[in-house]
């Protein structure tokens, strides 16, 4: 009997983990934060979906038997992921604009706990049960509609890239401030609760005071001895770590019976422990991947089993939860935004902070299961405030987008250099890896600038490396707002050895590097290009590990998404680009190619360009009157370096490899199956990407209006007039 319990709870697991995962991806899809899918896939697994569709199904799958061990397990999860907040929660966060975040984080739990308190007049002779006396309940009420979820606000922040700006830091503070208030409230909560009065309850705050002074003095200077391990050793060994994840658990286990809850114990500890940049980052590392995975999707999964919407059968409940719904809402956003108001932020973004502040997520899922367990509240009040948690976090994003818009975030946060001379031509330059890509940077250097070394020439010309730190995982270390901002850091200095690393020296003056966390790298590029109104995005190729095509993945869906013009560059190493190929046949990709080489030519006076025409047997010119005129406009400087071979062969794909051999960069345009393959440049650009014997940019074009020859035509054609009026001059 036991082994089929195992065997069902192995299996319960399996369920819940995939879909969870699956859930909480397709929550990402729809940019909301990934615990909101996690929860929903739990909510679903329970009686409120699969018990309503299915319940035959719904109890084979979660027999009553099993739910006690999925509990051992999601305590577990909760332990450790509130060693994972307390780890987290960066002393650095209340050093910031202290006074104004006090005020604001106070306000943000006052109003809502006041609201709170006076909705319990109404919902305790309603919805509590019958042992439980009012204090406690309006404690627990007044707790929930106050919690702010701080890792959940820390990764808006991060994704949307405030961490560096007074809105950001401001609501970091606030959350860690009101973290801090609020698990004090939750404390409190639960031992009214347990005592059932509030003088019952004084012996156990008082020994949780004392606790908490013991780790703070003692506690603290013991685990200094581990930040004097790590900077010896430079790393983690088994041995350590079993002894911190020791000390984890019997500091839960003394609050536990000190009379409050076991994650406090795990919530100090982790607070506690020194912040030592490598320490913290590797214990964080080695403690999330198992719990963030394995562990919470268990507890969401509990969680879930233990909502019922069912049981808000009638209009007058539903009532009553958008009552809930709405003083959570309302007391949160109004006591942030005026307190915010009164300390001089301006309107939008006391605006903004107040949504923000809204955020609850897992933390309100915390402290429900709590007072559920505590049956504070019923099963049908824990719904209704599942429900609060989940919409209050969900319109979180949306409403701060709304409110606090990206161009405007761009706006507040000093990413670059502002140029004295607004550039006439940009190009967005993707950068994966510093280390590998100078080639690539260099290519829009010589496309945007060339040998042109004038003052006019570089002001005309701007090159945006761009450097995403992609965030992957909801809680992870790597998402937090100070780990963001070392890896913002790091990677700067790297994108800054590499522009410095850039030859001829003058083009580093028109290279301006943008550095930035993001979700979704090829939505962020495609954002980026439309806000910075980029000219040309300029992609280096990667290998994509799931798709046939071979120029899929990331670089197929810039292409797909982008609405500028896009060429992708494959770098065969050939060191200088001074000799170019353009296998020509006439259709807009190719004529943004020709464009591209002829840019290039203008620019570089050491360049010679070969425009190939490729035809079959039989096949008639290619050339249209607007190439004729295109190469009519050119200076006879320019034209004299143009060589315009006409070849005929029955295989153009092979005719063109064959040419390659000869020159350092071949400039191709994606083929006219473009329309059709949505992920992929067509057969004819994808056989040169394997093929090709030179380096190879294959260009695809999104609109006929972009004209990449105009400055450089314009800047050839005044600097021709003014040296003819010097030698008229001097005549």
């Amino acid at each position: 009997m036991k082994l089929e319990i195992v065997v069902q709870v192995l299996i319960e697991i399996l369920i819940v983990i995939g879909l969870s995962r699956l859930v909480g991806l397709g929550f990402r899809r729809l940019k909301q934060p990934l615990v909101i899918g996690e929860i929903v896939a739990g909510v679903m697994l329970g009686p409120s979906l699969l018990g309503l569709l299915a319940p035959s199904l719904a109890a084979g799958l979660f027999p009553p038997e099993t739910i006690p061990f999925l509990n051992v397990l999601s305590q577990i999860g909760l332990i450790f992921f509130m060693f994972l907040i307390g780890l987290e929660l960066d002393p650095k966060y209340l050093k910031s604009q202290l006074d104004v975040a006090v005020l604001v984080s106070h306000v943000s739990i006052l109003v809502p706990f006041a609201l709170g308190t006076v909705l319990s007049l109404l919902l305790y002779p309603l919805v509590s049960n019958g042992g439980v006396s009012f204090t406690a309940f309006a404690l627990f009420l007044g707790a929930a509609m106050s919690i702010t979820a701080f890792p959940v606000l820390a990764r808006i922040i991060t994704e949307n890239n405030l961490q560096s700006t007074r809105l950001g830091t401001l609501a970091l503070t606030c959350a860690a401030v009101d973290d801090v208030t609020a698990w004090c409230v939750l404390a409190l909560a639960i031992a009214v609760t347990r005592t059932n009065s509030m003088v019952g309850a004084i012996p156990t705050i008082l020994l949780s005071f004392g606790y908490i002074v013991f780790m703070v003095t003692v506690g603290r200077k013991f685990l200094k001895n581990f930040a004097n391990y790590y900077d010896r050793s430079g790393r983690l060994n088994q041995f350590v770590l079993a002894v911190i994840y020791m000390g984890v658990v019997t500091s839960a286990l003394i609050t536990e019976l000190i009379g409050i809850h076991l994650i406090f114990g795990a919530f100090l500890i982790g607070a506690v422990m020194p912040k030592h940049a490598g320490l913290t980052r590797e214990l964080a590392q080695k403690t999330e991947d198992f719990v963030l995975t394995f562990l919470l999707p268990i507890f969401f999964a509990y969680s879930g089993l233990r909502t019922q919407i069912g049981l808000l059968n009638s209009p007058f409940l539903w009532l009553l939860c958008g009552l809930v719904l709405l003083v959570a809402i309302a007391g949160k956003y109004f006591g942030t935004y005026f307190a915010a108001r009164v300390s001089g932020i301006e309107k939008r973004e006391a605006s903004a902070l107040g949504w923000l502040m809204n955020t609850r997520g897992l933390t309100e899922l915390i402290v429900l299961n709590i007072g559920l367990s505590l049956n504070v509240i019923s099963p049908l009040l824990f719904t209704m405030l599942v429900i609060m948690a989940l919409v209050t976090t969900f319109m979180t994003s949306p409403l701060l987008e709304w409110t606090y818009p990206k161009r405007l975030i761009r706006k507040d946060v000093v990413q670059r250099t502002a140029d004295a001379v607004e550039p006439d031509y940009r190009i967005l330059v993707p950068i994966s890896n510093p280390n590998s890509q100078k080639g690539l940077i260099q290519l829009a250097a010589t496309i945007a600038l060339g040998n042109a070394q004038g003052s006019a020439a570089l002001a005309s010309a701007g090159v945006y490396p761009l450097s995403l730190i992609q965030l992957d995982e909801e809680y992870a270390f790597g998402s937090t707002p100070a780990e963001a901002e070392r890896l913002i850091a790091e990677r700067e200095q790297r994108m800054a050895e590499l522009v410095e690393s850039l030859e001829p020296s003058y083009v580093r003056s028109v290279v301006h590097p943008i550095t930035r966390v993001a979700t979704d790298v090829a939505q962020e590029v495609v954002r980026v290009a439309e806000s910075d109104r980029a000219d040309l995005i300029l992609l280096g190729w990667h290998r994509p590990a799931f798709s046939r095509n071979r120029l899929g993945g990331r670089v197929g869906q810039i292409l797909s998404t982008a609405r500028t013009d896009v060429a992708v560059f494959i770098d065969r190493q050939q060191g200088s680009l001074d000799k170019l190929l353009v296998p020509y046949v006439s259709n807009i990709h190719n004529d943004l190619g020709l464009e591209i080489a002829l840019r290039i030519l203008v620019n570089s006076q050491n360049s010679t360009l070969t425009i190939l025409s490729v035809t079959q047997s039989h096949q008639a010119n290619d050339r249209t009157y607007e190439f004729r005129t295109l190469m009519e406009q050119l200076p006879p400087s320019v034209r004299d370096r143009i060589h315009t071979p006409q070849i005929e062969a029955s295989s153009p794909i092979q005719a063109v490899v064959e040419a390659s051999a000869t020159v350092d960069l071949t400039i191709a345009g994606a083929s006219r199956e473009w329309g059709l393959e949505r992920q992929t440049l067509g057969f004819y650009a994808d056989q040169l990407a394997v093929q090709c014997h030179s380096s190879l940019l294959i260009t695809r074009r999104y609109s006929q209006v972009t004209a990449h020859l105009s400055s450089v035509l314009g800047a050839t054609e005044n600097g021709t007039s003014r040296e003819a009026d010097q030698s008229e001059a001097v005549t």
